[in-house]
């Protein structure tokens, strides 16, 4: 059994550490109601813009965008991997990585290349360390992520794109449904299709004011923006939610801890004191 200072060292390290999980878990509380709001603020124009593009691809227009080809063999796949900057958020990261290099077997094993856009430390990390192409990267978004900080390492997928050295686009991230349960996601960004997106099937009849070019270049330009941008905050909002859970739950176990050490110390403290009276009643009756 260890010694009385030895076990009040490891309680004394125990209890900092909770107080450490503990003020880790009211911030990622404090964060996880704002990136909410965020993330249902910005769900209704991401659900719409999303339905009007789909809706758009089935229309039969004089121009016809990049976007909305579909091409007769895919080649090479590109993935768009969002995950967090930093840990401590659970198996978050763990899960949607694993989803991810899931699917990318699935696509060497039929042959196809891969790029890969890392958003997020952890993603950018990770596919290095497995030897994935990485075409772009973005780390250092912090707690509210722009637009602007995105679209650039985006664009450089969607350039690739539009050149043909990549024939589909997919996004990985955390979607969140509550602040319980977080769901691992990959899915197709482009080309754009209305059976993709599960749109009512039939032709839809536009009127394009100045000219079908600059309108239709314009709102797929604000599709890719929005649904990489609903993506992030997305994940942003499963990454606090995961690490408020996860620090709640590491300060639970530090507590059952404190418990057992405090326990564990009382049996110790008892032991030395029947010692030390045996020690004085056989010494008294020694004399």
């Amino acid at each position: 059994m260890a010694g009385s200072k030895e076990i009040r060292t490891k309680i004394k390290s125990v209890e900092n550490t909770r107080k450490i999980t503990r003020a880790m878990e009211m911030v990622a509380a404090a964060k996880m109601r704002k990136a909410q709001e965020r993330m249902r603020s910005a769900r209704p124009y991401a659900e719409k813009i999303r339905n009007v593009a789909a809706h758009l691809s089935r229309a039969n227009p004089e121009y016809k965008h990049p976007f909305l080809v579909k091409r007769d063999s895919i080649k090479n796949v590109g993935l768009i991997v969002v995950t967090s900057d930093k840990g401590l958020c659970g198996g978050l990261n763990t899960n949607l990585l694993r989803l991810a290099v899931s699917r990318m077997k699935e696509w060497e094993g039929d042959g196809k290349g891969l790029q890969v856009c890392a958003i997020g430390n952890k993603g950018f990390g990770f596919m290095n360390r497995v030897g994935a192409k990485v075409k772009s990267n973005l780390t250092g978004l912090g707690d509210t992520p722009h637009i602007e900080k995105l679209i650039g390492a985006v664009k450089i997928m969607l350039d690739a794109y539009v050149a043909g050295e990549i024939d589909a686009i997919y996004i990985s991230y955390n979607h969140f449904i509550n602040t319980m349960k977080q769901e691992p996601r990959v899915e197709q960004l482009l080309p754009l299709s209305g059976e993709q997106i599960g749109t009512a099937s039939g032709s839809w009849d536009y009127i394009y004011e100045p000219d079908a070019k600059k309108v239709i270049d314009e709102l797929l330009v604000r599709y890719m923006e929005s649904l990489v941008y609903q993506a992030v905050v997305e994940n942003m909002a499963s990454e606090q939610s995961s690490r408020m859970v996860a620090m709640k739950s590491a300060s639970d176990n530090a507590k059952n801890v404190i418990a057992e050490l405090k326990l564990v110390y009382n049996k110790a403290r008892q032991a030395a004191i029947t010692k030390e009276i045996s020690e004085i009643v056989g010494g008294a009756a020694a004399v």
